[in-house]
């Protein structure tokens, strides 16, 4: 699929520099990272609110800003629809009008035949005179579409659409948010530092740091294989841990971590393994752990690899799920703040097993859960 959207923009505000590249296909292209790292700097960019110093920016064929050719559409002919952080409604204009506000020029006609679809295709019937302070959240976040939508955007940005929801208001518009973009069948640049939501919205997702790109890639492609320790950390992810290659065979590597020896698969399509002797960061999702039963047979080997013991020396109650942290029977310190390993398991599972009595234990990770870190 060609890329919708090339963007290539280095800009100066202040102290901070946005050096970044990545582009975007017909889908959402989520701008994922820490608070400051640059991800509203480039919608802004993108809407021609500011001005790179330098770069390249191309959307659907159409160069918006372009350095070298001393190219920069104004906002306003960029055909560009924005959803503003807390959607930036005017309190003093009804739905209709809000919805209109980007219709000027057009014909009456045409005005009031675009505001009827949209307000019929966003479920808004029956709204069309009320005034801001009437609406529900989800009936805002509506407007705030159907005002971006009316103009029929060549591009639609949306600047941490959610994020001054509470919980269980947030998780409702999230699924219409994602319902409302894939009826429409719109391209889209979403920022958010959530990464749940980057992942259920997003189609791509770019990685920022700093203002920097950290990694770009499509988003089951993120959640597996993050290009670096660094990106991992970004993401969220628990249980990042650094080891020693030991060896390296067809279909698989060992490798001494803590004291323990660790095998993990290769899968054939992932570079070629580091040599014997290489320090190397990888990571195990908390619930991949799985603690082996005490009132069954000892370990089978064949169906439990790479088995370790140790102490749970706290735990979280996370509602459905408990998280156990996990300090090694090994001898040196812990790798964490007093443990090793975060283990989720359900909360039947911790009841059954009676872990708030049971402190001791054996488990083991799949050596295909086992995942390597390249950069």
């Amino acid at each position: 699929m060609s890329a919708r959207l090339e963007v290539q923009i280095r800009a100066h505000v202040g102290d901070f520099t946005l050096d970044v590249a990545w582009t975007g296909g017909q889908g959402v292209s989520v701008l994922f990272g820490p608070s400051g790292s640059g991800k509203t700097l480039t919608l802004q960019c993108l809407a021609g609110l500011v001005r790179p110093d330098a770069g390249r920016i191309v959307v659907d064929g159409t160069v918006l800003f372009d350095s070298a050719a001393g190219i920069h559409v104004a906002p306003q002919d960029r055909r560009l629809g924005y959803v503003f952080q807390g959607y930036a409604l005017f309190p003093h204009l009804s739905v209709r009008s809000n919805i209109a506000f980007g219709l000027h020029g057009r014909s009456r006609a045409d005005r009031a035949g675009r505001i009827a679809e949209v307000i019929g295709r966003l479920g808004l019937d029956g709204l069309e005179d009320r005034y801001p302070r009437e609406l529900s959240g989800g009936q805002r976040q509506r407007v705030a579409l159907a005002r971006a939508l009316a103009i029929e955007p060549a591009l639609i940005l949306l600047d941490e659409p959610l994020s001054a929801l509470d919980l269980p208001l947030r998780q409702a518009l999230r699924d219409e948010l994602q319902a409302i973009l894939t009826d429409w069948s719109m391209p889209a640049v979403l920022v958010t530092h959530d990464f749940s939501e980057a992942y259920q919205l997003g189609d791509r997702v770019v990685v920022y740091e700093a203002g920097r790109v950290q990694q770009s890639a499509p988003r089951g492609e993120l959640l597996w294989r993050p290009a670096s320790e660094a990106v991992a950390r970004i993401l969220g992810f628990r249980n990042l841990l650094r080891g020693t290659v030991t060896e390296v065979h067809a279909t698989h590597l060992c490798l001494v971590w803590r004291g323990q020896h660790l095998a993990v698969r290769m899968p054939p399509d992932r570079p070629p393994p580091p040599p014997p002797g290489s320090p190397v960061a990888f990571f195990v999702r908390p619930e991949d752990l799985r603690l082996i039963r005490k009132d069954g047979p000892p370990p089978d080997r064949a169906h439990h690899t790479n088995i370790l013991s140790g102490q749970v020396v706290r735990e979280t109650d996370r509602g459905v799920t408990w998280t156990l942290m996990v300090r090694l029977d090994n001898p040196g310190p812990p790798v964490q703040d007093g443990f090793d390993l975060e283990i989720d398991v359900p909360r039947f599972v911790y009841e059954m097993l009676r872990i708030d009595r049971e402190r001791t234990w054996q488990f083991s990770i799949h050596r295909g859960s086992l995942h390597l870190l390249t950069g």
